[in-house]
């Protein structure tokens, strides 16, 4: 077995096994929550302006777009899913994960905090705070490491030029010269 993927037997990906997982973290995270905590919360004290809404509207979009298109590398170059229990089956690191290791997590930030000033809300602000501190401590402890076990010095090394979160001046220039 190539340090780089995963055994060949594991079962075929569908598109029901991509649906279930998309609609059991990121549409639960971004669309079922929040839905939710609009609904139970208190209402605004003040409508949104301009600003705020086209604001809103572009973290939202970018992050929508930055999620879509991590979902697309998993299944086209990973060959697994987005979901820890049907794992992809090869290390992805093209596309945005060139620039950081964590494109979908950053994506759905951007949504929430989309969402969180679209909608003007305490309440989302409040859910994108605790989805960020949960998330950020779940990479550090289980999935990296899980990943080192996986994919062992490739994932070492991607690790050592990536950084985790959002893109840096070097990680840029890095992936630039890569490129070249």
């Amino acid at each position: 077995m190539s340090a780089a993927t995963l055994p060949a037997r594991a079962p075929a990906i569908t598109g029901w096994r991509h649906l279930r997982a998309i609609a059991l973290l990121p549409f639960m995270n971004t669309v079922v929550v929040p839905s939710a905590l609009l609904v139970l919360s208190a209402p605004r004290a003040h409508e949104a302006t301009t600003l705020t809404v086209l604001a809103g509207l572009a973290l939202l979009g970018a992050g929508a777009a930055l999620v879509a298109h991590s979902i697309q590398m998993f299944v086209t170059l990973g060959r697994g899913t987005l979901a820890p229990w049907d794992p992809t089956r090869t290390l992805v690191t093209a596309g945005a994960y060139r620039y950081t290791r964590n494109p979908m997590k950053a994506g759905l930030f951007l949504v929430l905090a989309g969402e969180a000033l679209l909608f003007r809300s305490l309440a989302l602000t409040g859910w994108l705070a605790g989805f960020a501190a949960a998330n950020v401590v779940y990479i550090r402890v289980a999935e990296e490491p899980g990943l080192l076990q996986r994919f062992g010095e490739r994932y070492g090394d991607y690790c050592a030029r990536v950084p985790r979160w959002w893109p840096t001046l070097r990680a840029l220039r890095a992936a630039n010269q890569e490129n070249t």
